[in-house]
């Protein structure tokens, strides 16, 4: 459905891509994550023709985006980061603007206008303007706006940045459903917890590169990262504390913690508890640190997403 190849931006003297390559099957959904100035935004605003890359190859449900932008921009639909609606209309007036804009016939767009407007659960305020809406409310007309044509891929940039709960989880249900209808849907966003619940694949893109891709399993291979118990003590000494080292290599101590890295939780729980009774350590606390997106990421770019 969507393939790039050596894909390359540069503004003046900063390079904001330096070469991605990734394909994104129909029907799939597909995280693109990364710390803010990776290039997730460039890559995105290249693929809905907003920008011009420099280099490389887009191609788009069979279409070339360099020989044929006109095919891509109807198959595609585009949530910008920034709201892209006039406050001072309706929130129907803006969907009517929008549609027309994708050419949708009049008598087909005012009856998608009102389905999608109740899809969102916003159909008792269709008439109130865009302005008094509070800023979830606004992110789910965003949403909708780009759904009116019916795209078969949707380009989502930071779609529940800043909202409340309540539209957050009516957006999820809504992705969710355009997802299970078979949308290919390419999605950026800061919330680990949303690229974990959605993504069938993800793309870790860090300084204008692809520094790693495919499902979360696949990432945790490739990472060979481990589980993490973390005992923590009420005293740990130094004493006792070369005595489990001795017994145990893939550890690290922090303060009156030790973190045993393991393979293999169920079993390596069991013996850390009965070696900690041995030695006589008083244990106050356990904790699991699965294996999970936010610690593969943190492993590979070596920050923190929102950094």
């Amino acid at each position: 459905m969507i393939s790039v190849s050596n894909l390359k931006k540069s503004y003046d003297s900063i390079q904001a891509l330096k070469g991605i390559s990734f394909q994104i099957e129909k029907g799939e959904f597909f995280g693109l994550l990364g710390p803010n100035g990776a290039g997730k935004t460039t890559t995105i605003s290249i693929l809905s023709t907003i920008v011009e890359p420099s280099e490389g190859t887009v191609s788009i449900a069979g279409f070339d985006l360099k020989k044929n932008p006109a095919e891509c921009k109807k198959t595609i639909g585009v949530v910008p980061q920034e709201i892209a609606l006039y406050n001072e209309l309706s929130a129907y007036d803006n969907l009517l603007f929008w549609g027309g804009l994708y050419g949708v016939p009049s008598a087909e767009l005012k009856t998608r206008s009102e389905e999608i407007l109740k899809l969102f659960g916003l159909y008792d305020r269709r008439n109130d303007k865009v302005k008094t809406y509070s800023g979830g409310m606004k992110r789910r007309i965003n949403i909708a706006s780009a759904l009116l044509h019916k795209p078969v891929v949707l380009f989502m940039d930071e779609p529940t940045v800043g909202i409340d709960p309540q539209s957050r989880n009516l957006i999820f249900e809504v992705v969710e459903k355009l997802h299970k209808e078979g949308m290919t849907i390419v999605y950026t966003t800061h919330y680990m917890e949303e690229a974990e619940r959605f993504c069938d694949r993800i793309g870790i893109i860090d300084d204008g590169r692809i520094i790693a891709q495919g499902s979360l399993e696949e990432l945790k291979k490739s990472c060979q990262m481990k589980e993490t118990i973390v005992v923590s003590f009420v005293l740990l000494s130094d004493t006792i504390f070369d005595q489990i080292v001795s017994e145990w290599k893939d550890l690290k101590r922090i303060e009156n913690s030790i973190h045993f890295y393991s393979s293999n939780v169920k079993s390596d729980l069991a013996k850390i508890i009965i070696r900690c009774s041995e030695t006589g350590l008083d244990i106050v606390h356990i904790d699991i640190q699965k294996v999970n997106l936010e610690t593969i990421f943190l492993s590979l770019t070596g920050k923190q997403l929102r950094d």
